[in-house]
């Protein structure tokens, strides 16, 4: 159905079905009444097309995350993220155009290929780094573009959940229960976040006078927190907690650590970081810091389309994170050794 067929319907021109169906001026209400209704009766649907032709926009905004697929077909994060964004998009007209890149080097070029090709009006940026090669690209090729929690003084404007008060938290209850000896298993290393989450961490631990324990970095999945088990766990006198960086890796590592004959949480106290759903089934329950994905994404796609409609935009930010108790943090043993692995 076309806008052919409501002029014909409606007995009117093309231009003033044009102007009533894109809420310009040129025809009366009671006209442009009665061509909604002749729209609405025959089903007609705007066509991305023909309003990208007319209107000089894709109508779309592109997304490109730097993970390997089979990270995101198992990461609730960026499934609520996605989910915000398409509940402001859907409203406006908008299409998301989402890619995959498993480096930050194929991600940059997939950006640039999306703004000379011309197929988005603006990204979002993800997963920021601490010198992030994209925003000098998008502000020579003039894409418009959101950052999702940058630093303070990014040039691009930004949406940000602070997380470190919930992670603050955290780590402060692990210490008040009597865990001395306090791992850390960090995300991918150069990203804001996992320095700030890992300066947090620390900060914790050395304020209660205690030594930080060791570090190993992973890559969001729950491969490599399984992976990291035995670097963390294997030793003589393993740390009594881990604070990993993501609940996926959390997860992986509670298994990791099971190979090695450890129960969580009698033997080791495991605590992620997202607050995604599965957590609270697992057994133990993971202690988490909850996050709010689904309304960091509906955020930064509002910035996204009012900085396209050409308004003043300023940095955004909404409710900070929060520590979720649950049965895989408590008090640490008394003396801890690792049990004999079965052979």
């Amino acid at each position: 159905m076309t806008i052919l067929d409501v002029a014909a319907e409606a007995q009117v021109s093309i231009a003033s079905v044009s102007a009533a169906l894109n809420d310009r001026p040129g025809v009366s209400t009671e006209t442009r009444a009665r061509i909604l209704a002749v729209a609405d009766r025959l089903g007609w649907v705007p066509s991305l097309r023909g309003r990208s032709l007319s209107g000089k926009r894709a109508y779309a905004v592109g997304l490109v995350l730097e993970r390997a697929t089979t990270v995101l077909e198992s990461d609730p994060f960026f499934a609520a993220f996605i989910a915000g964004v398409e509940s402001v998009l859907e409203r406006r007209g908008y299409a998301l155009v989402l890619q995959m890149a498993g480096t930050h080097k194929a991600a940059t070029e997939r950006y640039r290929r999306m703004a000379l090709d011309h197929r988005v009006d603006g990204v979002f940026l993800t997963d920021m780094a601490a010198t992030d090669p994209r925003v000098p690209l998008l502000r020579d090729l003039g894409l418009p573009a959101v950052a999702v929690n940058s630093d303070p003084g990014c040039e691009l404007p930004s949406v940000r959940q602070d997380h470190l008060p919930g992670l603050r938290s955290l780590v402060e209850q692990v210490v008040a229960l009597g865990h001395s000896d306090v791992a850390h298993l960090a995300g991918r290393r150069g990203l804001i976040h996992t320095r700030q989450r890992l300066a947090v961490w620390r900060s914790v631990l050395v304020d209660a006078g205690l030594r930080p324990g060791p570090v190993v970095y992973g890559d969001f999945s729950t491969e490599s927190g399984s992976r990291a088990a035995p670097r963390l766990l294997a030793g003589p006198t393993p740390p009594s907690a881990v604070v990993c960086a993501s609940d996926l890796m959390a997860v992986g590592l509670v298994s990791g650590a099971g190979a090695l004959g450890l129960d969580v949480p009698s033997d080791l106290s495991v605590t992620g970081f997202d607050g995604i759903e599965i957590g609270g089934f697992l057994r133990p329950s993971l202690t988490t810091v909850a996050t709010a994905p689904r309304r960091l994404g509906a955020a930064a796609a509002e910035t996204l389309l009012r900085l396209l409609d050409g308004d003043r935009v300023e940095d955004v930010e909404i409710e900070a994170t929060t520590p979720v108790l649950r049965g895989s943090l408590v008090a640490p043993r008394p003396t801890r050794s690792v049990p004999p692995r079965n052979v």
